[in-house]
């Protein structure tokens, strides 16, 4: 049996990690992975109903310890439901958005802090941290930019500029500090040349 593969795709808001995603699951299709694909907050029942309240733009009171602790528990049932069994199963898993997320927007943009929002996390992650993670890098302006053409913002996009600069720098920061599983790809290239780097840089851990 093929041995599991978890693969998360992070970055700002309107960095074009969908579009990234259908792509790596075809590509790993053709490898021979059963592939899975799920999201985060969400993947589950009771995760998608956690979503709900995270991503309600009438919840603008929710305090950054409340959304740390949120995405923590959609996070935690995830693992426990979904990811977990399916890489123990040999499937290749990709998830659009995983703790980094968490390390992101709320340790430092929110200003908790890094190591107090994993810490909250490792509960919820157990021993299922990423193989890989790509890092599609993108101005925040950019990005929101992005997202105001194609919906209605929930109540993370709607935040202020200056919020989502902290992100895009934020993300960067991460990589540096784990640069053996944070692969940084410009978000600014062709839809293609990104697919392209992807694809090497998987090809070369299976």
């Amino acid at each position: 049996m093929k041995k599991g593969i978890f693969i998360t795709m992070e970055g700002p808001d309107g960095s074009g990690k969908s579009t990234q995603i259908d792509l790596l699951k075809k590509y790993l299709e053709e490898t021979g992975y059963d592939v899975l694909i799920t999201r985060e907050p969400g993947g589950t029942t009771i995760s998608e109903a956690i979503r709900e309240i995270i991503l309600n733009k009438d919840f603008t009171a929710m305090s950054p310890v409340t959304e740390m602790l949120l995405y923590a528990s959609a996070r935690a049932q995830l693992i426990n439901e979904v990811v977990g069994p399916a890489l123990e199963e040999g499937r290749a898993v990709i998830s659009d958005r995983f703790v980094d997320s968490s390390l992101v927007y709320q340790g430092m943009a929110r200003g908790l802090g890094v190591d107090t929002v994993y810490e909250v996390n490792k509960l919820a992650i157990g021993k299922y941290m990423p193989d890989v993670t790509f890092l599609l890098d993108l101005p925040a302006q950019v990005g929101i930019s992005r997202k105001k053409g194609q919906k209605e913002l929930d109540r993370m996009e709607l935040e202020s500029i200056d919020f989502h600069e902290k992100v895009a720098e934020g993300y960067r920061e991460l990589a540096k500090r784990f640069p053996e599983r944070i692969r940084t790809i410009d978000a600014t290239l062709p839809v293609e040349s990104i697919s392209s780097l992807i694809k090497d840089s998987i090809s070369a851990i299976l």
